[in-house]
């Protein structure tokens, strides 16, 4: 049930890398080992940059923020119901005509969403799109000193396993590649997003890694959900943990905050077993032998008649559950929304 897709090796993705907010760095990349981070008290007036806009999270945020700020979007599909409040660049962000964005505005702050997480594009233009992209992008917040960057990442990048401990703190080694090799783009972004944190001192830079996002999201865990007859692995009932697509919005809006800086894990109302999960959703569910079930998501893969490739099934096999203490305490994260509407967000319409 994983957000995203890509690939690689997990002693290749592994860090062991402890942000602890607020980190106020004493040296700085740009020379000044003396200078501390430059952070305007009041930037609520400045623009907000969201990249990946036009995605379902990303209209969300934008419809949420920009009641109280100015909101800036790039995205290379269009934006349709688009607030005449928010302005769209309809831009590939790997463009040079990116950097215009920020030549001509000065931001508050660049929500990075756009990360790609279709498992069928080429590998070469998903690397592309996202490990470029996403270079790119940190180059034009260090060059106009942007103060803050909001990096979306998964608590998926670190795998589930079945030697995993009941939760896994920020600290916890990246594995998700180790056994599902298409999630290694989204593990890099993050690796790059952490590279940055330490390289650009004067930048707040936060790294949230969300569990399962369910509601109008298109994503592996709401599709799940969402299918008439949910397949479960016979023998294994693993715990899970989902939240509200709204709920990741406000963590979003909450690590805007001036002084917040390091990596979170997101999380939503208290675990609970698969098999509970798929119950509240009102529809009829099969188990199925494990060597089976790869067996048939492998044919059904390669015959485009699935969205899940095979390595998905891990996620309703085994644990991978995050403590969210950081976020609560430091962010005051509290999920607004309890399982049973949660759940029900998988239905909704937009």
């Amino acid at each position: 049930m994983s957000e995203t897709n890509g690939g690689g090796e997990a002693t290749r993705v592994a860090p062991r890398l402890t942000m602890r907010p607020p980190c106020r760095a004493s040296v700085s990349v740009d020379g000044d080992s003396s200078r501390e981070p430059s952070v305007e008290s009041d930037r609520s007036h400045l623009p907000v940059l969201i990249t990946g806009i036009c995605g379902r999270l990303g209209r969300r945020l934008a419809r949420h923020l920009h009641r109280e700020r100015p909101v800036i979007g790039i995205d290379r599909r269009s934006f349709e119901g688009k607030p005449k409040d928010i302005v769209h660049h309809q831009l590939d962000l790997r463009r040079k005509k990116t950097q215009d964005v920020f030549r001509h505005e000065r931001l508050a702050a660049v929500v990075h969403l756009g990360v790609m997480h279709d498992p069928r594009v080429d590998q070469a233009e998903h690397h592309s799109w996202n490990v470029v992209g996403l270079q790119r992008l940190l180059e034009y917040v260090a060059h106009y000193d942007v103060p803050k960057l909001v990096v979306l990442s998964s608590a998926n990048v670190y795998g589930p396993r079945p030697d995993n401990p009941q939760f896994l703190t920020e600290d916890a080694p990246l594995l998700g590649g180790a056994s599902f090799s298409e999630i290694r783009d989204l593990i890099e972004v993050d690796m790059l997003a952490q590279s940055f944190f330490w390289k650009r001192p004067r930048t707040e830079t936060v790294i949230l890694r969300p569990v399962h996002i369910l509601g109008a999201v298109r994503n592996a865990p709401s599709n799940y959900l969402r299918l008439p007859v949910i397949p479960t692995l016979l023998g294994f009932d693993p715990m899970v943990q989902v939240i509200h697509q709204d709920d990741v919005v406000s963590a979003i809006a909450r690590a805007l905050a001036p002084g917040a800086r390091g990596i979170y894990n997101v999380a939503g109302p208290p675990p609970l077993p698969l098999s509970r999960l798929v119950g509240m959703t009102g529809r009829s569910r099969v188990a199925i032998p494990h060597a089976i079930a790869q067996g048939v998501v492998r044919k059904l893969w390669q015959y485009r008649a699935t969205s899940f490739p095979a390595p998905e099934i891990d996620h309703i096999r085994y644990v991978c559950m995050v403590d969210d203490t950081r976020a609560r305490t430091d962010l005051g994260h509290a999920p607004a929304h309890d399982l049973a509407q949660t759940v029900s967000a998988i239905d909704d319409v937009f």
